[in-house]
Order: C-alpha cells, then structure tokens, then sequence
C-alpha cells in the first residue's frame, strides 16, 4: 500500500480547488486525505478507530494538529467517494506469514534548506514512520503505528506483533536488519515465531 502524503504538501492548494464555486459549507479536508483515511479502513481499522489513528498522525504533523475529524465527518466524506479497494481482506486466519517494514511521510520542509547549504547534520528532516505489518499471502496491512522519525524500527516489532496475534496465529516473520535486537529475538522465542531475515 502506498501512503500518498500530497494530502500534507498540497493542502491548501487541493482545498481551493475543491471549494471553487462550491454553494454551502466549505470542505475542511482534501479528497488526498480522505482517500488515505479510506484506504487504512479498508485494510484494517473500522471508522471510529480510524479517527484516533489520525489522532495520532496529528501528534506529529501540525497542520492536522488542531482540525481532526470526528469518525462520522470521516465515515461521510468516505461514503460520497468512488474508491475502488479491494474489499476482501480477512486477517482472522491461522499460521499467517508476516512481512514488517517501515515507511516515512514527509510532513515539512524544515531543515531541508539547511541541509543542503550547510550540510548540518543535526537538523531532522520533518518525517512521521509508519512501521507496517503486512501478511505475506494476501498482501494485506493487518497492523500500524505511527511514530516520530527518531524512533527507531526495532522498538515497534512488539507493537505490531501484538496487534496481530490478538486475532490470528504467526508462524513466521519476515523482517530486514533494523528489526534485529537481542530483545526482539528472545520476544519471538516466548511467542514461537520464527524470524527469518531479509
């Protein structure tokens, strides 16, 4: 699944667009977000929790911060589009594979100026991490988290591994260096899953 963050650098831009001529109250939110929103409900959360999974987005991007919308406002704009997703996702299986990997969404453009004329290194890029769990044969997300950027991808195997195993069995977990710690290697022996690298 590919996180489209145009909802984040085209903002504005997309609103105008979408309010020109329009007669009534204003949209809030780009057709980009929603989309997305329309995506993580599809593959995994029901509407409700898909409001306190932008909640969380929100934490770190400021544009969002202060204007989140509530799982009706979300559950009615979803409803108003045409979005063709598949709809045949069921995580609730036994002896699932799973892959876990990261992705980043760039939420500014902060330092990038500074970075480039400088080359100082200290000054972080503007990123949230969205660490994904994705079962191998369906080729469905069934567990997220969002995270700043400096949080490092070892520390979410836990979290996403939980987020799983509450509705089905894992027998197997795919996942790249990042992932390898003394702390998740004796996690996934408690839990007899294998990890097998990638």
């Amino acid at each position: 699944m590919l996180f489209d963050s145009s909802f984040l650098q085209n903002w504005r831009v997309e609103l105008k667009r979408m309010n020109e001529g329009k007669e009534g109250p204003h949209y809030r939110y780009p057709n980009s977000l929603i989309s997305l929103l329309a995506t993580v409900h599809a593959y995994l959360l029901p509407y409700r929790q898909l409001e306190g999974f932008l909640r969380m987005m929100s934490v770190h991007i400021k544009r969002i911060r202060d204007i989140v919308p509530d799982f009706t406002t979300i559950w009615w704009r979803i409803e108003k589009m045409k979005i063709n997703i598949d709809p045949k996702v069921n995580p609730e299986r036994d002896d699932i594979v799973l892959t876990v990997d990261s992705t980043g969404i760039k939420v500014t453009n902060r330092g990038e100026w500074i970075l480039d004329k400088w080359k100082n290194k200290r000054i972080r890029k503007g990123f949230i991490k969205i660490d994904i769990a994705l079962d191998i044969k369906t080729k469905k997300i069934i567990s997220m988290s969002v995270t700043r950027e400096d949080v490092h991808d070892g520390k979410m195997l836990k979290e996403l591994v939980e987020g799983v195993s509450q509705n089905c069995d894992i027998e197997k977990i795919l996942a790249d260096g990042a992932y390898d710690s003394i702390d998740n290697f004796r996690y996934l022996d408690e839990m007899k899953i294998a990890q097998l690298s990638m």
